[in-house]
């Protein structure tokens, strides 16, 4: 008897605790908890962007070193097909859709042999404009960068700068010997 009563506390304390936790795997599956509060997802990010203008500076026959200033190193060099290079990129961020694409460069030697790349890849702006989420887009009109000419003639006056007296001397104040003995 002395048993049973230790054991229903225990049995009442474990599946409260299942109970609490199964709570917890859906608080994964929402966007928010109640509506109210939006759980914190960190951002993923891997890989190399290749945009559209990128993959048209490239083409066929250019060295490894050039392929590389343009598109940057590859996220993958495989040891086993050494004339491979992978650039894959993906990201995962809340309030957008999850992007992956992959490039694929081949080489003959030290020379580009071909370019395996999806057809809709996207330009600089478009990529720019994917990873803005709404909330983060600046609203309204964009900032303006130059001073009117009414602007710049309220602007104070900067003082004149000091002009340099004749008399100071431009060099060393004394003379240093030669730096080679002469010849005798």
């Amino acid at each position: 008897m002395h048993r049973f009563l230790v054991l229903r506390p225990l049995a009442a304390a474990t599946l409260f605790a299942a109970a609490a936790l199964s709570g917890c795997a859906s608080l994964q599956s929402s966007d928010s908890f109640l509506g109210v509060i939006t759980p914190y997802r960190v951002e993923i990010v891997q890989g190399n962007v290749v945009t559209k203008e990128q993959l048209a500076q490239i083409k066929p026959g250019m060295a490894r070193a050039q392929v590389r200033d343009i598109l940057g190193s590859p996220l993958l060099t495989d040891i086993f097909h050494g004339n491979r290079w992978d650039y894959v990129f993906t990201i995962k961020r809340q309030g957008t859709e999850p992007q992956s694409r992959r490039v694929v460069l081949l080489f003959d030697d030290d020379v580009l042999k071909s370019i395996d790349a999806p057809p809709e890849m996207p330009s600089e702006r478009e990529f720019v404009a994917s990873i803005t989420s709404a909330k983060n887009k600046p609203s309204g009109s964009p900032p303006v960068l130059e001073l009117s000419e009414e602007q710049r003639k309220a602007l104070p006056v900067p003082p004149p700068a000091p002009a340099a007296s004749a008399a100071e001397p431009l060099g060393p104040a004394r003379p240093y010997p030669p730096l080679e003995a002469s010849a005798r």
